[in-house]
C-alpha cells in the first residue's frame, strides 16, 4: 500500500493568505477609483471660446469666439444647443457683438438640435455631418471694429426664450499646418 502525500497546513495557510492579499489589493484598488470627489470632475471642455445658458436652462451656447482671417475680415464662431426638456424649438433672433449687429440665417432649434456657425471659408474647410442628427450650418460676418487679438468683447445672443452674454475671446487666423517655418536659433545662443 502506497503512502498519500500529504500537505502541510502550513503551505494551504500560506496559499490562502496570498489569495485573501490578491482579493484585498484588487478591492483597495477599485477603492480608489470611486468617490464623491475626483480630479477629473471640474475640468472643462477643451474649447477655446466662451459658454453661457440661458436663464431658464433651455438654450446654450458654446465656444463663442471671434475669429479673424488674414485679411482681417472678422467673423462670430459658436454653437448653439437647444437642450429645452419640453420639447419647444427656440429661435436665435439676434445676436450682437460689442453692440454691432450679427448676420445670420438660422432656422428655429428643435430638441437636441444644434446650430454651427462660422465664417464662410472656415465652414467651407471644417467637415460637416449631413444627414447625421440635427445640426444646422451657418455663415456669420461682422464688420472688424479694430478688434484686437487676444482680447475680449461681449458677445450678447437674444433667444425666443431670453437673452445669453458672455465675453468672447478674440482669436487670430490659424495657419495651415505645414504653411510657418519657425526660425531655430543657433545651439549655443540662449
Amino acid at each position: 500500500m502506497e503512502d498519500t502525500p500529504v500537505k502541510s497546513l502550513k503551505s494551504a495557510a500560506r496559499r490562502g493568505g496570498i489569495i485573501s492579499a490578491a482579493a484585498l489589493s484588487a478591492l483597495a484598488l477599485a477603492a480608489c477609483s470611486a468617490g464623491q470627489v475626483t480630479q477629473t470632475a471640474s475640468q472643462v471642455a477643451p474649447v477655446n471660446g466662451a459658454e453661457g445658458n440661458s436663464e431658464d436652462g433651455t438654450v446654450a451656447v458654446r465656444d463663442v469666439t471671434i475669429v479673424l482671417d488674414e485679411k482681417g475680415e472678422a467673423a462670430l464662431k459658436f454653437t448653439a444647443i437647444n437642450q429645452d426638456t419640453s420639447m419647444t424649438e427656440h429661435t436665435l433672433e439676434s445676436v450682437d457683438v460689442n453692440g454691432q449687429s450679427v448676420s445670420i440665417d438660422a432656422e428655429p432649434l428643435s430638441r437636441d438640435c444644434v446650430l454651427v456657425a462660422d465664417s464662410a471659408d472656415r465652414l467651407k474647410a471644417t467637415p460637416q455631418a449631413d444627414g447625421i442628427g440635427c445640426i444646422q450650418y451657418t455663415e456669420t460676418s461682422l464688420d472688424n471694429d479694430n478688434f484686437a487679438v487676444g482680447g475680449n468683447v461681449p458677445v450678447t445672443f437674444t433667444f425666443d426664450s431670453g437673452e445669453i452674454e458672455v465675453w468672447a475671446a478674440i482669436a487670430a487666423p490659424q495657419l495651415p499646418a505645414g504653411s510657418h517655418v519657425r526660425q531655430v536659433a543657433p545651439e549655443g545662443s540662449n
